[in-house]
C-alpha cells in the first residue's frame, strides 16, 4: 500500500467569493484534508481578500492567500505563484468554482503514484439552482440533487478504478478543474506556460510537457467527484494563439518553457 504523500490543495480564483465559499466550505469536510490550501487569486478586489480572513480564523489547515495585480486574465502566472509557495510533495489542483465531493482529497492521495499524475471530471450544477445553493451554502449533492447535469458522474463506486489504464497521450477528457500531480514533476517542466495568453489550454499544455518527460496520466472515473458552479463562458478571443504554442509543444516534443515558475523559486 502507498504511504499517502503530503499534499497541496491549489486552486485559482478571481472576483468570485460566493464561489470560493462554498469550495472552502467543501474543503472542511473533507474525510481526509490536505496539508494546505492555497487560493491563487488573479486580481480580486477586496471582498475576496475579506472572506478568506474570516475562514483563516477557524481553518482546519493553513490557507494561505496569494495575490497580484489585476492585469488581464494571468492564471498561469498567479498558478506558478502559487505553487511555489506550496511546502508539500503533491499538488491538487481545482479550479474555484468547484464544490468537492467529501472523499475528493483521499481519492486523489489514494491514488497517487510517481510516474504519473491524476485526472478526473466534473458534474455541472445547473444556472437554475445558483440562488439557492448560494442562499442556503450547499455543498453536498448526490444522484438525486436538482438542477445537476451528469448524473452519473455523481456515484462514487472506487471498486472500477481496479481497471484504469494508463494514458502515454494526453486525453481530450483531461479537465484542470480536476487533477493532481507531483510537485517536482512540474518544477522539471518549468510549471505553467505564461506566455499563453488570455483564458484557456494552460492545463493540458503543461500536462503534454508531462508527458514529453515521460510522465503518464491516469484518469479517476467515479472517484474524486467534483462538481462544477455553471457560469458564462469565457473571453475566448486569444484561444487560437494558445492552440499554436500548444500544438508546437506537442510536435516539437517540447519539456521546458521560458516564463515559468522557476522566476518564483
Amino acid at each position: 500500500m502507498n504511504k499517502r504523500p503530503s499534499s497541496s490543495l491549489v486552486t485559482p480564483t478571481y472576483n468570485w467569493p460566493q464561489a470560493l465559499e462554498l469550495l472552502l466550505l467543501s474543503v472542511k469536510r473533507q474525510t481526509i484534508l490536505p496539508d494546505e490550501v492555497i487560493v491563487a487569486d488573479d486580481g480580486s478586489k477586496p471582498e475576496t481578500t475579506e472572506l478568506i480572513k474570516q475562514f483563516q480564523k477557524d481553518f482546519p489547515v493553513p490557507l494561505i492567500h496569494v495575490w497580484h495585480e489585476d492585469n488581464g486574465n494571468q492564471k498561469p502566472k498567479i498558478m506558478n505563484k502559487a505553487i511555489a509557495k506550496a511546502k508539500y510533495d503533491y499538488i491538487i489542483e481545482i479550479d474555484g468554482d468547484i464544490i468537492m465531493h467529501p472523499n475528493f482529497v483521499e481519492d486523489h492521495l489514494k491514488y497517487a503514484a510517481k510516474g504519473i499524475y491524476l485526472f478526473g471530471s466534473r458534474v455541472n450544477i445547473q444556472k437554475n439552482i445558483l440562488d439557492t445553493i448560494f442562499s442556503k451554502k450547499i455543498t453536498f449533492f448526490h444522484f438525486f440533487s436538482k438542477g445537476i447535469k451528469k448524473r452519473g458522474r455523481t456515484l462514487r463506486i472506487p471498486f472500477f478504478m481496479n481497471f484504469a489504464k494508463l494514458h502515454e497521450k494526453r486525453s481530450s477528457k483531461l479537465r484542470g478543474c480536476n487533477m493532481s500531480f507531483w510537485k517536482e514533476d512540474f518544477i522539471k517542466i518549468n510549471g505553467f506556460n505564461e506566455a499563453l495568453v488570455g483564458w484557456g489550454i494552460d492545463d493540458s499544455e503543461m500536462i503534454q510537457r508531462l508527458h514529453n518527460i515521460g510522465i503518464q496520466g491516469k484518469r479517476l472515473k467515479n472517484v474524486a467527484i467534483a462538481y462544477h458552479i455553471y457560469h458564462k463562458e469565457q473571453d475566448k478571443s486569444h484561444i487560437e494563439i494558445n492552440h499554436i504554442i500548444e500544438k508546437e509543444t506537442t510536435e516539437k516534443k517540447i519539456t521546458f518553457i521560458e516564463k515559468g515558475i522557476n522566476q518564483y523559486l
